[in-house]
C-alpha cells in the first residue's frame, strides 16, 4: 500500500515540489492543456464529418463543404500537434531547470549532511536524471487529461449516434479501468526500484572516478569495475519488470479493445439493417469505438507519469534534508574569541565529540591534534558552522553561531582545507571566491602570503589562467586554498589540515607569515605535524572524542600518548625549548591542568572529564 503524504515525508515534499514547479510554468501548462483538449476535440469532430461527407457522396448530394471541413480538421490536427510538441518540450525544459536550481540550492544550503546521507554520485543522479524525469510531470498531466477526454468524448459521441452503441462499450469499460489501474501501480513500483539501482551505480562510479589513481596503482580495474556494476542485475530486473508490466497491459488491451470495437461495429451493423443508422454513421461509430478503446495511449501516458512520480519522490527525499537556518542577531565588534561549550556531535550512530569545552581568546592560535578519527576535522567544521552539534553551543565573540545571519557568519569565518575545491573560471576568481568585490591587489597580496604568487605568474595567462588549464601539484593547490582563506580575511581563520601537502620549508614560511599577522585574527589549526603545533599559542589534544589536555606543544610532548599522536617525530626541539616541566595527564581525573589559552585552572572532579577550559 502506498503511504500517505503525512506518513511519507518524501512523498509530501515531492508533491509540494511538483505543485510549485507547475505554477512556475503555469501559463504554458494552461496553454498546453487547452491545445491538447482542442486537438482532442478536433479528433472527435473528424469521424462525424467523415461520416456526413460519406452519406452525402453515396446519396450523390453536394458534399464539397463537408469534404473541405474534413480537410480543414486534418490540417488543424497537424498544426495543434506541432504546437503541442513545442509546448511540451518547453514545459519539460523549464520544469526540469527549476527543479535542478531549487534542489541544487537546497543541497548546498543543507551542507555536508546531504552528501553524507546520499553520496555524491547518487545526488548527481537525482539532480540530473531524476529531475529530468520528474520535470515531465506537468506536461504529462496535461497530456493525460487530453488522453482521458478522448475516450470519454468518444463514448458520448457513440451515445449521440445511438444509445445502444454506448451501452455495448460501457459493458466492457470496467475491464479497461482495472487494466489502467494495475499499470499505474506496477509501473510506479518497478520505476522506483530501477531508479534506486541507478543511484547505487552512480554513487559507486563517483567513488571510483575520485580514486582512479589509487585503482590504477593497485591494478584493481577489474575488481573496481565489478563493484561499480554490482547493482546492474537489480537494474536489469527492474527494467525488465517495467517492460513486462507494459507488455502485459498491451496484451490485455489487444485482447479487450478489439472485442469492444467488434461489439460496437456489430451492433452498428444490426442498426444499419434496421435503417436506424446510415453508412456514414456506421463509419463514424467504428472510428469512435477505436478512440474509446485507445488504451495504448493511456497506458503510455500512465507509465510515463508513474516514472515521473517515482523520480519526484527521490527528489522529495533530498528535499526532506533540512537546510541550515540562520538567525538575525548581529555580530558585535570583537577580537574573534571562539568558545565551544559542551559540544557533542554524532556521525553514523557514533559519538565523535563528547562534551567538548574550549576557549580560544581573540587573536591567538589554537592547534588541534589527535589520532586519526579523533574528530579534529569535525571540530573544525563545527567551529565555523559548516555543521551543527547535536548538543552544546559554539560562540563567536559571545554570540552563538546559530543566531548569526548568514552574511555575518561567512564574513567573519574563513576556511582552508587539505584538498581545496578550486571553483571559478580563472585562478584569480578561485582565490576571490566568496568576496563581494575582490580587488586584484588583495588577490595578489593573499597569494604572496600563501607563497603562491610565483608559480601563478608562471602560468600561461598568470592569474587569468583557467583553473582547468592550470597544472599544479597537491601543495600548489593547497597554497591556492590558503590564498583564498587569506583573501577572505575575517576575525576567525580555520585551517583544516591545510598545510599537509606542503614541504617543511614552505610550511614554516607560511606559518611564520600566518602567525605573524598580529592580534587581529583568531586561528584554529588542525595539525598533523609537531612542527606546526609547536608554532601555535596552545594545543588542544583530542583523544576518544574529548579534550584530553590543553597546553603548549613542548609541555604536552612530555606525555608518551601525546607523542604517539604524531608520525613525524617532531618534538620540543622544534621550538628550542626543552627545559619545561612536564604536564600532568588529566585523563584519569587526577592532578591539575592549566589552560594556557585562557589562564583558567581546573582541579579535582572538574579535570576528570579530560578538558581544560
Amino acid at each position: 500500500m502506498t503511504p500517505r503524504a503525512e506518513d511519507d515525508p518524501a512523498a509530501g515534499h515531492a508533491r509540494t515540489l511538483l505543485r510549485t514547479a507547475t505554477r512556475y510554468s503555469g501559463s504554458r501548462c494552461v496553454a498546453l492543456c487547452l491545445v491538447s483538449i482542442a486537438a482532442t476535440g478536433a479528433g472527435l469532430l473528424l469521424p462525424a464529418a467523415l461520416g456526413r461527407a460519406l452519406d452525402l457522396l453515396l446519396a450523390h448530394a453536394p458534399a464539397t463543404r463537408w469534404v473541405l471541413c474534413c480537410a480543414a480538421l486534418v490540417l488543424l490536427l497537424g498544426l495543434l500537434d506541432a504546437v503541442q510538441t513545442v509546448l511540451t518540450g518547453t514545459v519539460d525544459a523549464r520544469t526540469t531547470a527549476w527543479l535542478r536550481r531549487r534542489l541544487t540550492g537546497h543541497v548546498l544550503a543543507a551542507g555536508p549532511r546531504a552528501a553524507d546521507r546520499f553520496g555524491s554520485g547518487d545526488l548527481v543522479a537525482r539532480l540530473v536524471g531524476n529531475a529530468a524525469e520528474a520535470g515531465t510531470t506537468p506536461a504529462a498531466r496535461a497530456a493525460l487529461l487530453a488522453a482521458l477526454a478522448g475516450p470519454v468524448g468518444a463514448v458520448v459521441a457513440l451515445g449521440l449516434i445511438d444509445w445502444w452503441l454506448a451501452a455495448v462499450f460501457l459493458a466492457g469499460a470496467p475491464l479497461l479501468a482495472l487494466l489502467l489501474r494495475a499499470v499505474s501501480r506496477d509501473t510506479s513500483e518497478s520505476a522506483s526500484r530501477y531508479q534506486r539501482a541507478q543511484g547505487r551505480i552512480a554513487a559507486a562510479l563517483a567513488e571510483a572516478v575520485e580514486g582512479v589513481r589509487t585503482v590504477r596503482a593497485a591494478g584493481a580495474e577489474g575488481r573496481e569495475t565489478a563493484r561499480v556494476l554490482r547493482a546492474l542485475p537489480d537494474l536489469s530486473r527492474a527494467g525488465h519488470r517495467m517492460w513486462r508490466v507494459q507488455g502485459r497491459a498491451a496484451a490485455r488491451a489487444v485482447a479487450v479493445a478489439p472485442l469492444l470495437q467488434l461489439g460496437v461495429v456489430a451492433v452498428a451493423g444490426v442498426l444499419l439493417t434496421r435503417d436506424r443508422l446510415s453508412v456514414g454513421e456506421v463509419l463514424a461509430a467504428s472510428r469512435y469505438a477505436m478512440l474509446a478503446t485507445g488504451v495504448g495511449v493511456l497506458v503510455g501516458r500512465l507509465a510515463g507519469l508513474a516514472r515521473a512520480r517515482a523520480a519526484a519522490r527521490r527528489l522529495g527525499e533530498v528535499d526532506t534534508e533540512p537546510a541550515t537556518v540562520f538567525g538575525a542577531r548581529r555580530l558585535p565588534d570583537g577580537p574573534g574569541r571562539l568558545e565551544l561549550r559542551g559540544v557533542t556531535a554524532r556521525r553514523g550512530g557514533r559519538t565523535v565529540l563528547d562534551g567538548v569545552d574550549l576557549d580560544v581568546p581573540g587573536g591567538t592560535t589554537l592547534a588541534v591534534v589527535g589520532r586519526s578519527g579523533a574528530g579534529k576535522s569535525l571540530l573544525a567544521a563545527l567551529a565555523g558552522r559548516l555543521a551543527d552539534p547535536d548538543a552544546g553551543d559554539v560562540l563567536l565573540d559571545g554570540v552563538p553561531l546559530r543566531e548569526l545571519p548568514h552574511e555575518d557568519l561567512r564574513g567573519a569565518v574563513g576556511y582552508a582545507f587539505a584538498r581545496p575545491a578550486l571553483l571559478g573560471g580563472t585562478v584569480e576568481q578561485a582565490i576571490g571566491l566568496g568576496l563581494p568585490s575582490p580587488s586584484p591587489g588583495r588577490i595578489r597580496e593573499a597569494a604572496r602570503t600563501a607563497l603562491a604568487d610565483d608559480f601563478v605568474r608562471r602560468l600561461p595567462d598568470g592569474y587569468g589562467t583557467a583553473v582547468a588549464d592550470a597544472p599544479r601539484s597537491g601543495g600548489e593547490s593547497q597554497r591556492l586554498g590558503l590564498a583564498r582563506a587569506f583573501a577572505h580575511g575575517g576575525r576567525l581563520l580555520i585551517l583544516d589540515d591545510a598545510l599537509s601537502s606542503l614541504d617543511t620549508v614552505t610550511e614554516r614560511r607560511i606559518t611564520d607569515a600566518l602567525f605573524g599577522d598580529g592580534p587581529g585574527t583568531t586561528r584554529l589549526l588542525v595539525a598533523h605535524r609537531g612542527a606546526t603545533a609547536a608554532c601555535a599559542d596552545a594545543v588542544a589534544w583530542l583523544d576518544g572524542g574529548r579534550v584530553r589536555a590543553v597546553g603548549r606543544h613542548e609541555e604536552l610532548w612530555r606525555l608518551a600518548e601525546y607523542r604517539a599522536a604524531f608520525g613525524d617525530g617532531a618534538g620540543p626541539a622544534d621550538t628550542g625549548d626543552s627545559d619545561v616541566p612536564p604536564v600532568q595527564d588529566t585523563q584519569d581525573g587526577q592532578g591539575e591542568g592549566r589552560d594556557s589559552m585562557s589562564g583558567r585552572t581546573r582541579t579535582g572532579a572538574g579535570a576528570g572529564d579530560g578538558t581544560d577550559s
